[in-house]
């Protein structure tokens, strides 16, 4: 019979593998109305660039990538158009992307020149000296535009709502070896954020969870999809993913494996919120790229 330590001993092994996996933030998915509208206002109010784009006409629907560097190196957005569908629920759970940006009342200035719509206006947030805005694309996603000196990624937050904040940063850390970068209580607004992710807020994208006080449930729409996250092993991410939706609830959706067609070794699950992450073997993931 084994004894407590040696019982406990895989699943220690589990979670501290998970610490030294090399797992990247690669892309956020999400379905649009008109792709074209969204590409133009993308590349020409935030800068973008266009990274690829592929029609799937079996299963009626076109992605496109855009973000502001190469997706081996820089996560991305992955905008998805299904056939004949204009319209979407973008629900109360989801909050907002954020773009980094070393003049935001410039970067403002371009949006509404090019007749987007920002709205929030450039100016410190109230009790602080950083400069943000807020910008809403053409299907009713929020950007925060952060005035921040030169960064690797720009393209640098997906805000989330969760009903347990602490129940949320112990999912993350422990599903995905994510680290705590910060938390802020803002008890005149009555909410608390934390930042989750795999390296400092000014060099990576990370996860924003908003926690509203008394709030415990959202409604997500259908517009909003997932995160995908880069590893360098699929199975034993999920087998922390195991322990942690067990722990904390959530539950896997689907087992790791290679996808029919391509092979790109990938497994997803939802958190105890109900948000969605996909794992992807990085390796590939980048021959995917080539």
């Amino acid at each position: 019979m084994a004894t407590g330590s040696e019982a406990t001993k895989p699943a220690e092994a589990v979670l501290e593998w998970n610490k030294q996996d090399n797992k990247r933030m690669l892309h956020a998915v999400y379905r649009v109305g008109d792709l074209d509208r969204a590409i133009k206002y993308y590349t020409e109010c935030f800068g973008m660039k266009l990274l690829r784009k592929r029609d799937v006409p079996d299963e009626k629907y076109t992605n496109a990538f855009l973000g502001f560097g190469p997706e081996n190196t820089n996560f991305a957005l992955e905008l998805t158009y299904n056939y004949g569908v204009d319209k979407y629920d973008i629900g109360e759970g989801f909050g907002h992307f954020a773009i980094a940006n070393e003049d935001v009342y410039k970067l403002a200035e371009n949006i509404k020149s090019k007749g987007g719509k920002i709205t929030r206006e450039p100016g410190p947030v109230k009790g602080g000296s950083t400069v943000i805005a807020f910008a809403q694309d053409p299907d009713g996603y929020l950007f925060e535009l952060i005035q921040r000196a030169e960064t690797p990624e720009p393209l640098c937050q997906v805000m989330l709502r969760v009903g347990d904040l602490e129940r949320s940063i112990k999912f993350y850390e422990k599903a995905l070896g994510m680290k705590l970068l910060r938390k802020k209580d803002v008890p005149d607004y009555k909410y608390t954020i934390a930042m989750l992710g795999y390296a400092d807020e000014d060099k990576t994208t990370v996860l924003e969870l908003t926690y509203n006080y008394g709030r415990t449930e959202y409604s997500k729409g259908n517009a909003y999809a997932q995160v995908a996250i880069g590893t360098n092993d699929v199975y034993k991410s999920a087998e922390a993913v195991d322990l942690a939706t067990n722990e904390l609830g959530g539950k896997i959706l689907r087992q790791p494996g290679p996808l029919p067609g391509i092979n790109t070794k990938i497994a997803s699950f939802v958190d105890p919120d109900g948000w969605k992450v996909v794992l992807v073997d990085h390796a590939d993931f980048l021959k995917e790229l080539q």
